[in-house]
């Protein structure tokens, strides 16, 4: 780093863009990788935590880093693509250090970290940590009111002693922008003490979002890891389909104390999921489309399809049906796609323009069905209706998605297995 130049706090890295040499973008930065050195010496930092494009993360070595500035990261353009294994000997600096409880070496102080700098060594390549911005303070509900400085690593200590019942604040902090996939991947990676701590500082709906996105053995562990009470909060949270999916992979027992303690009218239609196969449209489909009754009007349509909380697949379309308007719903009449929302005047009824064409699926139909229905007729949703003629739910894109990929598609580098099996690796 030049001299004079500003001080670089590592919340300020999470997220960034990493550029080659030629301005293409490779990645943007995940984490950071410092080992901790012995007596009151500042760490040395090692490297960046990169996730690529491809969602791999890899590592990259602070030697090819060439400049860290505007909001950016610029590399010599030369990356290993070996996938990142953190050593016992390292330490994630946003992942592990953030939110430690230390102490102030000359008063004894109790303080929690809130974020470190960094620094590049005069007239060499290496870098170090060479502050910590801590408050004051006991942690606890308490502690934003306590006193924050910033002061030398060497005037703290604790960092190297395993802590229990670490927080989370500062590292949410960082990472608040995030969507629910990216920050479920930052998660996936951290050891499990840590990603128990991130979990507990979540609240329910935001950590149902990302329990959506992870996969199933860490669903179980976070779940696994929470009081009962707060396990039923959070599964009230998720989609009714995620929920039946993630209590599946429970005990017999567990997963029936846990429904006992939900909402009866989620815990109903978690039930009611829960008695299809897994791989059929039943197991499949969301309990909570949008249903309309055949007298509601296109604009009626389109304030509900403006729902804040609705994926883009179950905005796609409407559902019309004869009352009850919940699931299972009275018969069935048809779908009414959002184009055709757009295209007629806000007070045409719904009933008018239903597209009734398309015979709806099974609730037993097994997923190469599904899939080639929604593949033939171009879909991105499809209802699923029982014998008697009422809407069960629906059958989303991404659905049937999570389970054609394979379980460790998080983890796979798809561009490069696409260009090994064409040859053009």
């Amino acid at each position: 780093m030049p001299a004079g130049a500003p001080r670089i706090f590592v919340s300020h890295l999470a997220g960034v863009p990493v550029f080659d040499p030629q301005g293409d973008q490779v990645g943007r930065v995940r984490d950071l990788v410092a080992m901790l050195r012995v007596g009151r010496r500042p760490p040395r930092l090692l490297g960046m935590v990169v996730e690529v494009l491809s969602r791999r993360r890899i590592f990259l070595p602070m030697t090819r880093v060439t400049g860290v500035e505007s909001g950016q990261v610029i590399t010599t353009g030369v990356l290993n693509m070996r996938r990142f294994e953190q050593r016992p000997t390292e330490r994630l600096v946003l992942g592990e250090l953030l939110d430690r409880r230390v102490r102030l070496a000359d008063t004894g102080e109790e303080a929690t970290v809130l974020d470190v700098s960094i620094q590049q060594l005069p007239a060499r390549r290496d870098w170090e940590i060479d502050k910590v911005f801590v408050r004051k303070g006991k942690s606890g509900a308490l502690r934003r009111k306590g006193q924050t400085l910033t002061v030398e690593w060497s005037a703290v200590t604790g960092f190297s002693l395993e802590e229990h019942g670490q927080g989370a604040e500062s590292l949410l902090a960082t990472f608040e922008q995030l969507r629910a996939a990216d920050l479920a991947n930052v998660l996936h990676h951290l050891s499990p003490k840590r990603r128990a701590e991130v979990a507990a500082a979540l609240d329910d709906d935001r950590l149902a979002d990302v329990m959506e996105e992870l996969p199933d053995d860490d669903q179980v562990e976070i779940l696994g890891k929470l009081k009962d009470e707060r396990a039923a909060d959070v599964l009230e949270a998720m989609d009714p389909d995620d929920a039946a999916d993630l209590l599946s992979e429970l005990p017999e027992e567990e997963k029936e104390r846990l429904l006992a303690l939900m909402r009866p009218d989620d815990a109903a239609d978690v039930r009611r999921l829960l008695a299809y196969e897994e791989r059929t449209a039943g197991g499949l489909m969301t309990t909570e489309p949008i249903v309309l009754r055949p007298d509601a009007t296109v604009a009626d349509a389109l304030a509900r399809v403006r729902q804040q909380d609705l994926s883009p697949a179950l905005a796609a379309q409407v559902y019309v049906c004869r009352p009850p308007d919940e699931t299972p719903t009275g018969k069935y009449l048809g779908t009414v796609h959002f184009q055709r929302l757009l295209r007629d005047p806000p007070f045409t009824l719904v009933s008018s323009i239903v597209d009734n064409d398309l015979a709806p699926l099974s609730p037993n139909a097994p997923l190469s069905a599904v899939t080639s229905y929604l593949a033939a007729y171009n879909m991105v949703a499809a209802p699923v209706v029982d014998e008697i003629g009422s809407l069960l739910g629906a059958v989303t894109v991404d659905d049937v998605l999570d389970h054609l990929l394979p379980d460790d598609w998080r983890e796979t580098d798809f561009e490069e297995s696409l260009r090994e099996e064409s040859g053009h690796g």
